[in-house]
């Protein structure tokens, strides 16, 4: 028996057999190895997406895994094949994605939110969703493929250039990722976060972090730009004094990219965006290509994967591990550990 982890109500999962049914025509079947619980999750598992999400949701969507069989029609891919899942489902009809925006479609299927996730040990998905993982690469840092992707579309949005200064506030996993994405990108890059081990974490990867609560961030800018200002800030804290900081430590023509979900307005200095001349953009998920890129570098280490992943919990055990994430503290990113060392064929997802 396979099994699945099940959000039933507000703060509430438990483990059950998975119902992921035998892939029809297009589809393959997956034995997913790794899942890692996100923001998104934590929103989920709060019962703040309630109108949302049908219960009982089988939740995650940051994964990897092995091919176990393909459905009919389905080309190129074989059993035993490593791969990470793109989870989304677009309708190609209505109008951003007539526009060619299918990662924003009006009508989109977020697979692990708006249908079963990859929390479970089969998981049945479009063929179309999947992209290749390198065989060398461990399946525990593929997990974080996902996320990177998060990271990879953020700056692309942002339009970061090399020799430009960033400046990312709050550096939980997609704010440290955005500053390794940046930082490859040849940017030279501060991150601001409150959480002393978040901040050690981003020192260890070779990051420049500042302590919010003690620094001045916007004063420390002007002195490391000469008064210049940052040329992008990157919103990733969620919080209104990250608006603000964000806002402000930004130059002259500065671009604001927005990645974290407030759940309320927030009141903005929109004096600051006429007198500078600043630009807002959002940045929402992911395409393919940020997929593929993202895949990269993480298997040739620019992003330090291990490093970024504070635990690996057996699927049983993945209740206690959102109590964890929920409470803080010294983590950053935990995987559930999916595999099922009985079945010969899960077995080959390890």
């Amino acid at each position: 028996m396979t099994l699945a982890v099940r959000y039933t109500a507000a703060r509430t999962l438990d483990t059950a057999p998975a119902l992921s049914a035998p892939p029809g025509p297009g589809e393959v079947e997956l034995a997913p190895a790794y899942v890692g619980i996100c923001g998104t999750d934590l929103h989920i598992f709060h019962g703040d997406m309630d109108a949302r999400v049908d219960t009982p949701a089988v939740l995650g969507h940051e994964m990897s895994g092995r091919v176990v069989s393909v459905g009919p029609g389905v080309e190129g891919w074989a059993p035993g094949d490593a791969v990470t899942v793109m989870p989304l489902r677009w309708d190609d009809t209505c109008p951003a994605c007539q526009a060619g925006h299918q990662h924003v479609c009006q009508n989109l299927d977020f697979i692990g939110i708006d249908s079963p996730g990859a929390m479970q040990q089969r998981w049945t998905v479009p063929a179309t969703t999947l992209i290749r993982l390198p065989e060398a690469l461990a399946l525990d840092r593929a997990a974080l493929v996902e996320p990177t992707a998060v990271a990879v579309h953020d700056v692309g949005r942002a339009g970061v250039k090399e020799g430009e200064r960033v400046v990312v506030v709050g550096g939980g996993p997609v704010g440290i990722l955005i500053a390794l994405v940046a930082r490859a990108a040849g940017a030279d890059v501060r991150i601001a976060e409150l959480s002393a081990h978040r901040r050690a974490l981003a020192e260890e990867s070779g990051l420049t972090a500042w302590d919010p609560a003690v620094d001045d961030v916007p004063e420390l800018v002007r002195e490391w730009t000469g008064d210049a200002g940052a040329d992008v800030a990157f919103e990733v804290s969620g919080a209104a004094a990250g608006v603000g900081t964000a806002v402000e430590v930004l130059g002259v023509r500065g671009r604001l990219c927005l990645v974290a979900i407030h759940p309320r307005p927030r009141e903005i200095n929109l004096h600051r965006f006429f007198w500078r001349e600043l630009t807002l953009v959002g940045a929402r998920l992911y395409d393919r290509s940020d997929f593929e890129k993202a895949v990269a570098l993480v298997a040739d280490g620019t992003v330090p994967a291990d490093r970024l992943i504070s635990k690996v919990v057996p699927l049983t055990e993945a209740p206690a591990a959102f109590e964890a994430l929920e409470a803080g503290g010294d983590v950053m990113k935990i995987l559930v550990d999916c595999t099922d060392e009985s079945d010969d064929a899960q077995g080959a997802a390890v």
